[in-house]
């Protein structure tokens, strides 16, 4: 039996970089030269948003230590929120994730794009 499934693009947004206070204040000036050398919280290798950004840090020439890899990104949020890393996340979902984890905005990278689909059959 086949399936024929479809994409459709809902929309797409830029990356918002984020950290627990104390670290977002430390790395705001500067942006985005400020995270070459600090502390990162990366996306698993499986997603989109990791291999974008690898580019775009390899673009820019940044060498972030990578702190951690993480499969779920709820967990990546909630290491960030402890203070252990910078983290990328879409822009559409900015308010959200300061909200319900306190974090703040490091920078903004509008050509870094993450794109949402919904999947029929």
């Amino acid at each position: 039996m086949r399936v024929k499934a479809y994409n459709h693009l809902l929309g797409e947004c830029g990356v918002v970089f984020f950290a627990a206070r104390e670290l977002a204040a430390d790395l705001r000036r500067g942006f985005p030269r400020s995270l070459d050398g600090a502390p990162f919280l990366l996306p698993g290798e499986n997603t989109e948003l990791r291999r974008s950004l690898d580019a775009w840090l390899q673009a820019h020439d940044l060498h972030p230590q990578i702190t951690s890899e993480f499969d779920d990104s709820a967990l990546l949020k909630v290491f960030g929120q402890a203070g252990r890393g910078v983290f990328a996340a879409p822009a559409a979902i900015e308010k959200e994730v300061r909200q319900q984890f306190g974090v703040r905005v490091v920078g903004r990278a509008d050509e870094l794009r993450e794109r949402f689909y919904a999947i029929t059959v």
